[in-house]
């Protein structure tokens, strides 16, 4: 019979080469016990199993600062588990519910905010929830990719496909109204807020975002840029500025980036600067256009940029091309050349096929061709159509299956939307009638070519 002994001890209790039994006369272990035992802050190591029961911690085992060993063990846990620091699992661990394999019973929470609380530099496959357009997305390495479908737009109930027109010169010299259709819905367009007076200049979007470069501000050329969220009706809201202020540019995107490209100083300019379109800021130098050019057309895919025409030096139109690659910095470099000389053109894109039209001659005739190119290849453009009417100074923008040329002049200023289907050939339709007649304006969307997979 064990012998029973019992002792009150002060600070410490070290017993050295012998085993201790609490409630039995046969000890195995260094410490053992049967029965409840209630602790606070205590340490467990080397445990082979845990089991919490009433009158063990409460139910609730709780780890500060403390280290777990679990390497190639098994077990299961129920009621709460508070964790305060951090928890290392060696990968020879197997659970029910562990690095390998999650079920989520209840409800699963991942990361959300705006465009600008997007992390600069995201792990590949880092999810997220888009507070700007209410939905899931997903860092590939190189941009943020959408999960889901976007959410409906107030009256396009397939949810994308809102293009903008922007800061036109009728009425002059304000030029402030923001308005847009739903591309794949044929109508009028509907007001959608302002921006500082502004005309000649240049646009480009994200999938949420539009950039407004403001070109003309009286009493001169600006370098102001703005931007609105192309879901949410409203006012623009100051970006940064341009490397050098002019009017009479181009400009065009990926997904992530926005280029301005050309445009007058008063004399033409060669610049290419370029904007991270989630991070506001200052433009940075990009490189030159092979050529000094104002009043171009410009089409993108995601990787890809082509000018196309516009006015050169001498104050001629032309017919060449120039192609950059978008994620890059450099000069242009030759494309091709278009069937026919023209600046005040304007073109658009599904990213694959690139399509341009209208604009002015060598002899400053309106005129009503439309052409095509293929952005990946390089190569002279190919005829595709007509518009409904010759003119220039016209908007463009696109969706993935539908381009539209907005407003125009001829020399009256227009307010008639044009459309095509992109991947087909032919003549453009009427689509509708813009709130009011529209001529160097700003034309971009949500879906374009440049922006990929929608």
């Amino acid at each position: 019979m064990a012998t029973i002994r019992r002792a009150g001890f002060g600070t410490v209790f070290e017993l050295e080469d012998s085993k201790v039994g609490i409630g039995t006369d046969a000890a195995t272990h260094t410490l053992q016990a049967l029965g409840n035992i209630r602790s606070e802050a205590a340490t467990d190591i080397g445990i082979s199993s845990l089991t919490t029961y009433q009158g063990f911690v409460d139910k609730e085992a709780r780890f500060t600062t403390g280290q777990i060993d679990i390497e190639s063990q098994s077990g299961a846990t129920s009621g709460e588990i508070v964790i305060d620091g951090d928890v290392t699992v060696s990968s020879a661990t197997t659970f029910t519910s562990g690095p390998q394999h999650l079920t989520v019973t209840d409800t699963f929470t991942v990361p959300s905010g705006d465009i600008n609380s997007r992390a600069l530099k995201p792990t590949p496959g880092s999810l997220r929830f888009n507070q700007d357009f209410a939905t899931l997305e997903f860092y590939t390495g190189n941009n943020w990719a959408t999960v889901n479908t976007f959410t409906d737009i107030k009256t396009n109930p397939q949810g994308r496909g809102r293009g903008i027109n922007a800061a036109n010169r009728t009425p002059a010299p304000n030029g402030d109204e923001i308005q847009f259709i739903n591309i794949q819905s044929l109508g009028n367009s509907i007001n959608f807020g302002s921006l500082t007076e502004s005309y000649d200049g240049a646009g480009c979007s994200s999938e949420t975002r539009g950039i407004l470069f403001l070109g003309f501000v009286s009493p001169g050329n600006s370098n102001i840029i703005e931007y609105i969220t192309i879901p949410s009706e409203g006012d623009s809201i100051d970006f940064g500025d341009s490397t050098t202020a002019r009017a009479n540019l181009n400009s065009g995107s990926s997904s992530t980036r926005g280029l301005f490209l050309g445009g007058q100083t008063p004399s033409n300019s060669d610049v290419i600067d370029y904007i991270e379109i989630g991070t506001l800021g200052n433009a940075l130098d990009f490189g030159d256009l092979s050529q000094s050019k104002r009043e171009g057309a410009v089409v993108t895919s995601l990787v890809r940029l082509v000018h196309i025409g516009g006015y050169d030096g001498s104050s001629n139109n032309t017919k060449d091309m120039q192609s950059v690659i978008i994620s890059s910095k450099g000069n242009g470099i030759n494309f091709g050349d278009t069937n026919h000389h023209s600046g005040n053109n304007s073109g658009f894109s599904n990213g694959v096929r690139g399509v341009f039209g209208g604009g002015n001659n060598l002899n400053s005739d309106f005129i009503n061709l439309i052409d095509y190119i293929t952005i990946a290849s390089d190569g002279n453009s190919t005829e595709f159509g007509n518009l409904t009417l010759g003119r220039g100074q016209i908007a463009s923008t696109s969706d993935k299956t539908r381009g539209v040329f907005m407003g125009g002049r001829t020399p009256t200023t227009q307010n008639l939307i044009d459309f095509v289907t992109i991947t087909s050939t032919g003549n453009a339709q009427d689509f509708g009638d813009l709130t009011q007649p529209s001529r160097d304006a700003i034309g971009f969307s949500d879906s374009h070519g440049g922006l990929g997979g929608f």
